[in-house]
Formats: C-alpha cells, sequence, structure tokens
C-alpha cells in the first residue's frame, strides 16, 4: 500500500519516534542466544571470486568484478550478516550506547571491531566511508521509493557517488518471512553457508516457534495486543499493516489493536500519536513494546496513565523489535517470547 507523508511530519519522526512503531514507530527485540557459528570469513576468498552481482528490492541489480570483501551496512543488517557469518566492516545507525555497550540493533556483532560511520540520525562520516574503500553500500527501506535507512538525505549523492554499488533490502507492507528470505539471499551471494547446520537449526527454530504462535492465536483469539512505542511526551499506537513484524504476525493470527484509518493518516498508515492522557484511548490485554534504544522502555514509563493500564498491572507487557535483526536465529525469539505472552495472558480489558 502507498506510504505518504504528512509535509509537517519528518521521515526521522514518523520511521524513529512513531513509524517505525509503525515502522513501528517506533520498532521488540528478536533477540536471540549467542549461537552464531565460527566460520571462516568468505571475504576471505574474495580476491579470487569470479563476477558479483546482487538485484535488490528496488529492481536496481549492484556489480563488482568479485565478491566485495569490504561491507558497510546499517547496523540491523550487519547484525544479520554476522549470524550467516559474513563479515562487516564498517556500519551506521544505532551501534553503540552511551554507556559504550551494543545497542539492541547490534545484535552479536562485536562493535569494537567495526568502524562506526555514525551512531545517530543523521550522522554518516563520509571522510571514514571512502577511506574504507568500500565494495558495497547496505541498507534497509522502510517505504516504496527506494530510500536507504539511516543513509542521510542530505549527502547520499556524495556517498553514492564513491563509487560502491548499493543494495536495499525492504522492510516495507510485507510479511517478515518475505524479508527474511531476502537476507539470506543477499548473504549466500556474500558467501554465506545457507547450509550450514547452524543456519538450518535456526530456520528450522523460526518455523516451530511460528507454529507455536499460530497455535497460541488460535486459542487464544479474543486476546487483544496492543504495539506501542513510549516518548516523553507521546505514546504511539502502531498499525499492524505495514511494519513487517506485525504484518507477520498477523497473518498467524495475533488480534492487535487497530486505530482507525483516519487516526493514522498523517503518519501514511504507520502510527496514531496519543498524548499520555489518552493512553487509555484502546483496550488491550498484551502491550508490545517498542525495545529500541530510541523508546522510552516500559520500568521507566512514570505517567500515571501508563500505570493504570490494564496490562500493565497484570504484568502483560513485553519487548517488540520494530526492527527486527532479519536473521532467523534473532527473530526466533521473538515469535517464542509472543507465543509465550499469549498462552499466558488472561483477558483484562
Amino acid at each position: 500500500m502507498p506510504h505518504t507523508h504528512a509535509p509537517h511530519l519528518t521521515r526521522r519522526r514518523i520511521l524513529t519516534a512513531g513509524g517505525a512503531l509503525g515502522l513501528g514507530a517506533v520498532l521488540v527485540a528478536c533477540g536471540g542466544d549467542d549461537t552464531t557459528a565460527v566460520r571462516p570469513d568468505p571475504a576471505d576468498d574474495a580476491q579470487n571470486s569470479g563476477p558479483w552481482s546482487f538485484e535488490d528490492d528496488r529492481g536496481e541489480t549492484a556489480r563488482a568484478d568479485r565478491t566485495p570483501a569490504t561491507v558497510v551496512a546499517f547496523t540491523g543488517v550487519a547484525a544479520a550478516l554476522h549470524d550467516y557469518g559474513v563479515t562487516v566492516k564498517g556500519v551506521f545507525g544505532p551501534t553503540e550506547t552511551t554507556d559504550g555497550e551494543p545497542d539492541v540493533q547490534a545484535g552479536d556483532l562485536d562493535i569494537s571491531k567495526v568502524t562506526i560511520l555514525g551512531n545517530e540520525w543523521g550522522q554518516f562520516n563520509i571522510e571514514q566511508y571512502a577511506a574504507l574503500q568500500p565494495d558495497v553500500l547496505i541498507s534497509t527501506m522502510f517505504d516504496d521509493q527506494g530510500t536507504l535507512w539511516y543513509v542521510p538525505d542530505e549527502s547520499k549523492d556524495k556517498i553514492l557517488a564513491l563509487g560502491a554499488p548499493s543494495v536495499g533490502i525492504s522492510v516495507y507492507d510485507r510479511l517478515l518471512t518475505q524479508s527474511l528470505e531476502r537476507m539470506a539471499e543477499l548473504a549466500a551471494s556474500l558467501g554465506a553457508d545457507l547450509a550450514a547446520a547452524e543456519v538450518t537449526a535456526a530456520k528450522k527454530r523460526f518455523e516451530d516457534a511460528a507454529a507455536r504462535l499460530r497455535a497460541a492465536a488460535k486459542a487464544k483469539p479474543d486476546i487483544k495486543v496492543l504495539a506501542g512505542s513510549a516518548s516523553q511526551d507521546i505514546f504511539y499506537v502502531s498499525g499492524p499493516d505495514l511494519a513487517i513484524d506485525l504484518e507477520y504476525f498477523k497473518s498467524l493470527g495475533v488480534n492487535f489493536v487497530t486505530p482507525p484509518a483516519a487516526a493514522m493518516a498523517d503518519t501514511g498508515g504507520w502510527f496514531q500519536s496519543l498524548s499520555w492522557e489518552n493512553a487509555n484511548t484502546y483496550d488491550a490485554d498484551v502491550l508490545f513494546m517498542d525495545n529500541r534504544s530510541s523508546a522510552i522502555q516500559p520500568a521507566d514509563i512514570t505517567e500515571g496513565t501508563w500505570k493504570q493500564l490494564p496490562a500493565v498491572k497484570a504484568g502483560q507487557v513485553i519487548s517488540r523489535d520494530a526492527e527486527p535483526i532479519l536473521s532467523y536465529d534473532k527473530c526466533a525469539p521473538a515469535l517464542e517470547a509472543l507465543a509465550k505472552a499469549l498462552e499466558n495472558a488472561e483477558q483484562v480489558s
């Protein structure tokens, strides 16, 4: 479906504050076990490989004389490729927290071993990027316009002019499984072994978790789940029809609270913004809250209306990765957590 933005709303506000909630607006963690395989770096053989190409979700084909050895990617993409054994040299996007720890979107990346080109929205060090002599630039896309996530609009032309081909993987208005498949295909093109035991085991775990979530949703069809995100002044309620995780969970039968289309019109259908006084607008039995560092976490929300929500009082609040790391290893635990929440949930709204 078309994704349009109201003139007074910036892409940052829509996709990160509330959007990726819708993007999910603010997007939980598909956090996973530290079971990443230790395998030879596929880039070790890059110098001896033949021509490389990959058709991305813009319909554009990135080409190189050899398999890219120096990969620069959005942090979440780097984390996904890491789970497939593909090394990324430079990253941009939320990577390091203020206390020096890996951001949730960094997954199992060793952030001390990557060059961080930018850690916040609008940051991208072009000089450092050029110095890396990148073979390819990779990011996700949260719209149907081919916009590379966290590549600043004001400097994208300079960045792309440096010569490295770019690849965009769509995370817009499709099922999570589709984006997972595309990331796996990209990883394979970069040298990953999709038949490796760890990879096939992670996919099997994901499929089993999906079956469990489908069964839990079928057993508790009246349990209403609200995907939310918290900021200092606003409580965001995500619509379930654009974010890849919510679309997929909905397809498995999860009963999501869905704001009226008119209430989400100024965000292109991603989410509704509510004042904290109106945080109780919708009845919900389970609150599925954005765990990104850009959002206030449930334990830190002090608003009285939040504390009075039935789901909060019942302890039925779980975290959500509104920007899932696109590996089966990281997304399987997210399905398991939501399935468990539904299995244990009581109708409180």
